[in-house]
């Protein structure tokens, strides 16, 4: 496993003497969250080496994890994954996911089997009192984030994991230089073999720890950053089920917009307006045609396209299917996940509201860009359609 040193010093360069107009300008309050994550960040890096290399000592066996039948979920942002990720990881017999304690706080297997042997003690001799006092601290944190329901106990996307190594695209959240950037939007396509391969291998072995030390038996991820690298995805993973989501452009382009400056503007900011729309435009349409490219050309049962409205409007015939086309057994009670899942979503709502008008484009030249999306799957235009505000639901 390597770590991106360089990239780690140029994103450290940049935002403390060269950030200058930039959306990341160094503000107050883009100085405040910079100490203190290089207070914090490094000194827990190196605290996850350790324990990766405590894994190679003590659980030398992780490394032939066999990991079957694992389930990707793909597609641009704000496509239905975070949903249908969160309602799969309800049927715990059958799926696991990393959490973001998982991604974040014990990423190896020696931390996780530290944790439930306090978590063994915590419950026999202490009445959870340390369970209890997590929760009220991850509900008083991260649940106030509207960016979608964050809590340290629910799966989230592990395309967070590269953070550890400093080389994945959610590392231009907190760090917006795209300049210095690899393409990691075109991933399968921009990168070099050697550098797909050290990428892929770390994530690899972070899925092995982590099955290696929970002993379940499929894992399921949501990762839309992995439309890029759908063809490097199967090369590492020859047994993975591809489910790949696709949303009204005209829902989720302008969604998408909003949600990425929300969310990197937690971390810089303030600012006033849309950034990265160029950006944006590009990563949506390669994610669209890219992937969709590739599984046209694979034909596979392993393989399946789903229409997010499909998803939307009838999520148990739409899981049930492909749990039986991906041969995983049958989950008595699933409808009871599903209706509770759904239940949960509709009362979460996003802080991020959004117009046509307010990022610089309209309603045909969304369905002008993405001509080809439209068409295949015969998605609404909606011509006789306004620019309106838009307040979105978690997707």
């Amino acid at each position: 496993m390597k770590y991106n040193f360089r990239l780690f010093w140029r994103t450290f360069y940049r935002s403390f003497f060269n950030s200058k107009n930039t959306p990341a300008r160094l503000t107050k309050k883009r100085l405040t969250f910079l100490t203190l994550f290089y207070l914090v960040w490094p000194l827990g890096g190196l605290m996850h080496w350790f324990f990766f290399w405590l894994d190679d000592i003590l659980f030398p066996d992780y490394k032939n994890q066999p990991i079957e039948k694992p389930l990707f979920i793909l597609g641009n942002f704000r496509s239905g994954s975070t949903f249908l990720h969160r309602l799969l990881s309800r049927d715990s017999e059958t799926f696991t996911s990393l959490t973001t304690w998982d991604i974040y706080l014990t990423p190896s297997v020696t931390q996780k089997k530290i944790t439930y042997f306090i978590a063994r003690l915590d419950k026999k001799y202490f009445n959870n009192i340390l369970h209890r006092i997590l929760f009220a601290f991850d509900r008083a944190t991260l649940g106030k984030l509207k960016i979608h329901p964050i809590s340290f106990f629910q799966p989230e996307e592990d395309e967070n994991i590269h953070m550890h190594i400093w080389d994945g695209y959610f590392v231009t959240f907190l760090f917006p230089f795209m300049d210095e950037f690899p393409d990691y939007i075109h991933f399968d396509e921009a990168l070099s073999p050697e550098h797909k391969k050290r990428i892929m291998t770390f994530y690899k072995s972070m899925l092995q720890r982590h099955m290696y030390a929970t002993g379940k038996k499929h894992f399921v991820a949501k990762n839309p950053a992995f439309s890029a690298k759908i063809e490097t995805l199967t090369e590492f993973f020859p047994d993975a089920r591809i489910l790949y989501l696709a949303r009204n452009p005209l829902d989720m382009f302008p969604s998408t917009v909003s949600w990425i400056n929300y969310a990197r503007s937690q971390f810089t900011g303030p600012n006033n307006g849309y950034f990265y729309i160029d950006e944006i435009l590009e990563m949506t349409q390669h994610w669209y045609r890219y992937p969709l490219r590739y599984l046209d050309s694979h034909p596979s049962p392993r393989h399946l396209i789903v229409n997010y409205d499909d998803l939307i409007q009838r999520p148990e015939a739409v899981i049930r299917g492909f749990y039986e086309q991906f041969s995983y057994p049958d989950k008595p009670g699933l409808d009871g996940i599903i209706d509770q899942a759904v239940k949960e979503t509709l009362t979460f709502s996003s802080d991020h509201s959004y117009s046509f008008e307010e990022m610089g484009f309209t309603r045909e030249q969304i369905v002008e860009s993405y001509k080809d999306i439209f068409e295949r799957f015969h998605f609404e235009t909606r011509e006789e359609m306004a620019p309106v505000e838009r307040v979105e639901l978690d997707r």
